[in-house]
């Protein structure tokens, strides 16, 4: 149980509805900043402004999966306010306050660090990301489906990634019976990709290795699918775009050469927010719980 921690929520979208409820159920007390247009009312938790929130007493701030931008400003769906989060706020917060965020960037590195308070990247962690990867894929089939006019059986389908997402994306378009290659360097992940029945390739040869693909599925977050690669692709292939933005795309290169290309970060927040809300509520549950058993040792 979390009885007696104090937690901000500050914006973000439907996600974050499933880690209030959650952290509600543990009888944490919280503070929702950017929720004055939500509807639904929780108990425990108490909507306030920005400049209403006593920091002085937060346990943990919970930020929205993208975190801030390079300004600091919050998404915030479910207000019409402007949310930006500064250094001096964390500083008014206990110094074992600690921030939970998707992701970051250079701002909110900067302001953490300013302050000195802990940031924690909760999609940095493998099993947020994997359990994540099952909405992705999900998302993946349906955009693969929406945005062709064959069948993803018999297609030939070209991964590039072996890791937590491209993985799980390769072996679900096998097993939808498509003809599926994946690209990878390091030789483990070709002799993993080879070990699951699949055709596999180094990435040096991508150019090489892409001239009869319906549907290629991107999961690096580098320029790796370049003009030069784009060049090789058949006029009909479809680029999706897993990786988080800019994804790793020319897609000014395909817009010309007529080539429909999607940048697709964030599906789990789009697909299924209620699933990746829960995912991301596990976690931090647990998380905040350690967190909060140490303290208290500490304490007694």
């Amino acid at each position: 149980m979390l009885t007696g921690m104090q937690i901000a929520v500050i914006g973000g979208d439907a996600r974050q509805l499933e880690i209030i409820r959650k952290l509600t159920e543990l009888d944490a007390r919280l503070s929702l900043i950017g929720f004055e247009q939500l509807d639904h009312a929780f108990t425990g938790a108490v909507k306030d402004k920005l400049d209403e929130v006593d920091f002085s007493n937060m346990d943990a701030l919970i930020l929205p999966v993208p975190g801030t931008n390079l300004e600091g400003d919050v998404e915030t769906i479910f207000s019409n306010e402007k949310v930006v989060l500064t250094a001096d706020m964390l500083k008014k917060t206990p110094e074992h306050c600690t921030i939970y965020s998707g992701i970051t960037n250079a701002y909110l590195n900067g302001i953490t660090k300013e302050a000195n308070r802990s940031l924690i990247q909760l999609f940095e962690r493998d099993d947020v990301a994997i359990y994540n990867s099952i909405p992705t894929v999900e998302g993946t089939i349906m955009m693969a489906i929406q945005h062709t006019d064959f069948t993803i059986h018999g297609s030939n389908i070209a991964v590039l990634g072996l890791g937590r997402v491209g993985m799980s994306v390769a072996r679900t378009f096998h097993a939808l019976g498509a003809k599926v290659k994946v690209g990878a360097r390091k030789s483990e992940h070709l002799a993993r990709i080879t070990e699951m029945g699949l055709t596999p390739f180094h990435l040096n040869e991508l150019d090489k290795e892409v001239k009869d693909t319906d549907i290629l599925i991107n999961t690096i977050p580098l320029l790796i699918v370049s003009a030069k690669v784009i060049s090789k692709l058949p006029a009909h292939t479809l680029i999706i775009d897993l990786a988080s933005k800019p994804g790793g795309t020319d897609f000014r290169y395909a817009e010309k050469r007529g080539i429909k290309a999607l940048l697709a970060p964030g599906l789990p927040g789009i697909v299924a927010p209620k699933t990746a809300g829960q995912i991301l509520a596990n976690v931090l549950a647990q998380l905040l719980q350690d967190d909060y058993s140490e303290r208290k040792g500490k304490l007694i």
